[in-house]
């Protein structure tokens, strides 16, 4: 009997490049990862031997504006598992390029699905939306369970609202094994500069190697968030459609630390030797037109479905986060931009 094949989309990112580590770790499937002939492979470091020898792991190319780019993939990963993780990803690059996230977003998912109905009809399918999609919450509201009406605050996180809806009508309209999820925030090693957390370990880390001066630039700091760890995210996923799966099912996941975006700052400057000297500036080109701003999520119905809790602290996610950022700014030098 041949091993399951599980289609990874964007597995160049941070949760793809993490999640393909937990199935080679965890299990005997290969894996099919999409990409972008431009995207950067730094992060597939750790299974580059397994995609060199073709054992289980192999790349192909394709775009999600692309259709026909989207259909040879599929055709040729035939997967029986499918984790939809690529997306235009970043909430405030989005106010600049709506269309081209609404496009990438919501019609890449469903040409990543109309390719999957006709090539690959029984393969359980992870649709990932995002916690963005109930944006603004009244406090009376928290802590947001699945059923909190939607109220996106950014271009991103409406087309996170049409790829939540896109994948549930799937699965209502023709069958298909879809669920999707609204992932609350997650981060650690890898993650993109382009969002908060990171951007400030990434500003502690080229201080600390002298590359700019002590002065860490952020946006607003008031935001409240619930952290995960980025490896406690790709185990709820690979859950998700191993453990009993339910056809149209819709999940919040998220941690259990909940803190500021200010919190964060302070937590990753009091890890740095040089924290009596830094100081913080806010940047107005750093701060979103509006903001979702209580992020606080229910996941006792993912929980209940399937056992998942999260087990990395917090105090490791950020260790991890900013010695990943060390890391690389050491290797690299100032290659970076303090974006």
């Amino acid at each position: 009997m041949s091993a399951k094949r599980a289609l990874i989309t964007g597995i160049t990112g941070m949760v793809g490049s993490h999640l393909a580590e937990y199935i080679l770790k965890h299990t005997d499937w290969e894996i099919v990862g999409l990409l972008r002939w431009r995207s950067p492979l730094d992060n597939l470091s750790a299974v580059v031997g397994s995609i060199n020898s073709g054992s289980r792991v192999r790349l192909v190319y394709g775009d999600l504006r692309d259709t026909l780019s989207i259909q040879r993939c599929v055709e040729s990963a035939k997967p029986d598992y499918v984790f939809h993780l690529a997306a235009q990803s970043f909430p405030r690059t989005s106010f600049d390029s709506p269309l081209d996230t609404m496009d990438t977003n919501i019609l890449g998912t469903v040409r990543i699905l109309d390719a999957l109905r006709t090539t690959a009809p029984d393969a359980v399918i992870h649709v990932c939306a995002s916690s963005e999609v109930f944006g603004r919450v009244p406090k009376e509201k928290l802590p947001i369970s699945e059923e909190c009406s939607f109220h996106p605050a950014s271009p991103y996180a409406i087309s996170k609202v049409g790829t939540d809806l896109v994948g549930r009508f799937y699965a209502e309209a023709y069958g298909m094994k879809v669920m999707t999820t609204r992932m609350f925030t997650h981060t650690g090693p890898r993650r993109g500069d382009v969002f908060a957390e990171s951007t400030f370990a990434k500003q502690i880390a080229m201080i600390e190697h002298g590359l700019v001066p002590p002065v860490v630039k952020v946006g607003n700091l008031e935001s409240l968030r619930t952290v995960a760890d980025v490896r406690d995210a790709v185990r709820a996923y690979y859950l998700l459609v191993t453990k009993d799966p339910v056809p149209g099912a819709y999940y919040n996941i998220g941690g259990t630390h909940s803190c500021t975006v200010g919190n964060i700052l302070e937590h990753l400057i009091a890890l740095s030797p040089k924290r009596a000297d830094i100081k913080v500036e806010v940047d107005p080109d750093r701060l979103r037109p509006i903001d979702a701003d209580l992020q606080v999520p229910d996941t006792s119905k993912f929980e209940k479905h399937t056992g998942w809790r999260p087990e990395i602290p917090f105090e490791q996610t950020m260790r991890d986060l900013l010695d990943y950022w060390r890391q690389r700014i050491g290797v690299e030098g100032n290659r970076f931009l303090t974006r």
